[in-house]
């Protein structure tokens, strides 16, 4: 395989909320913004020709169209509908939407637009920018062999089920396939699919994803703030009938969704998702608050996804085995693994028709808002203390 990008070549999850927002959200306008967490890391390659390869790259993603065998394909999942997979088929990523700048202190970009023309944007993005530094780093083959004997290296530690998440901090296409290839062979029992919607088309696997932040978020602007997560959920349950059941508790914190995520949610959904703060403290909670209700919580599921290595899951599975049905979404790890630190980027919602929105991450530094003041409501609105 090599690293020319498709228009399949994106996580499950963008797709599903893209269905969720043309026929709920058709005319949102929203804004994203890139970030770049460690942004150190970039002392160790030229800045300005980095930016300008990532520029230049981003400009030839747009020009990627949905052929007809990856229509075919998404009409026949079962979720996904006719109409939304007709609209895909006139889909065209548009360049007048993603504004980008080569700065000397860094890469700037925001994506401003319609929300269901701008959602399939931000994966994409991100694998650009992974892979453009990873290829400033080092040699592709000596980076694809260090990866692939990592995996090896670290097979014996596998004791659970979990799901490949890292295309969007992958360090190449070719390394993501190779990855994915090499894990059907030493853990297929383990290995229950992939966020990438292309990769799980071309090894016949499960496509894994439900909903990100930017769902949730939106809502902030949507329906009134202190209704925004109950809104959102209810929203999805309502196109998805069944299907996708997990929900993401991490938009304002894991104590303010507990206090929305009330006994009709918590029957209504299969379970739900943790991509920050300690993992076993937000479980326990989350076990507490299933009992609370007379919930049995190994009729639920956690699925973890905040920055885990085969040892931390590991770990997780060992504390919560007997208790509720454990799952974990693996990224950088297994998809940047190359011999040296990955850039942590992102690009997260921060207006929705012009309102500011906002994430109150469980972990510090994974929050994002552009309005002091917004946030410093949002924090009130919830009874957040800090």
């Amino acid at each position: 395989m090599n690293n020319t990008f498709t228009a399949l070549d994106n996580d499950l999850y963008k797709f599903t909320m893209q269905q969720a927002v043309l026929h709920n959200y058709p005319d949102a306008w929203v804004k994203f913004k890139y970030q770049c967490r460690n942004p150190k890391e970039l002392a160790n390659v030229d800045i300005g020709v980095f930016n300008g390869k990532v520029i230049d790259k981003i400009g030839k993603f747009c020009e990627t169209r949905f052929q007809d065998n990856e229509l075919h394909y998404l009409s026949n999942i079962p979720f996904m509908k006719p109409d939304y997979v007709d609209f895909l088929d006139d889909f065209t990523f548009k360049r007048k939407y993603v504004h980008c700048k080569n700065r000397s202190s860094g890469l700037e970009i925001n994506i401003e637009g319609p929300w269901v023309q701008t959602i399939l944007f931000e994966v994409p993005i991100l694998a650009i920018v992974s892979e453009t530094y990873a290829e400033m780093r080092t040699e592709s083959f000596k980076g694809i062999m260090y990866g692939l004997n990592e995996i090896e290296k670290h097979v014996p530690l596998i004791n659970f089920l979990f799901a490949e998440f890292g295309t969007r901090r992958r360090a190449s296409k070719a390394f993501q396939y190779l990855m994915i290839e090499k894990l059907l062979k030493v853990a297929p029992d383990n290995l229950i699919g992939t966020s990438n919607v292309e990769m799980a088309k071309k090894f016949g696997i499960k496509y894994i994803g439900t909903m990100a932040h930017e769902w949730l978020q939106a809502h902030q602007a949507l329906v009134r703030v202190s209704d925004s997560q109950k809104a959102a959920l209810e929203t999805w349950a309502k196109e998805y009938r069944g299907d996708l059941g997990i929900a993401l508790s991490d938009v304002v914190g894991m104590d303010a969704f507990l206090n929305d995520f009330d006994k009709y949610f918590a029957k209504l959904f299969d379970g739900c998702r943790h991509d920050s703060g300690d993992p076993l403290i937000w479980g326990e909670k989350l076990i507490k608050h299933y009992e609370s209700m007379g919930i049995n919580p190994m009729t639920k599921s956690a699925v973890f996804s905040d920055g885990l290595t085969f040892e931390s899951a590991k770990d997780i599975q060992d504390h919560f085995e007997g208790v509720i049905n454990v799952s974990f979404g693996i990224g950088t790890f297994l998809s940047n693994n190359w011999g040296f630190t990955p850039l942590q980027v992102v690009l997260k919602m921060i207006e929705c028709n012009g309102k500011s929105v906002a994430k109150i991450s469980d972990s510090p530094g994974k929050g994002m808002c552009e309005d002091a003041s917004y946030l410093k409501y949002l924090k009130q609105t919830f009874n957040l203390e800090n």
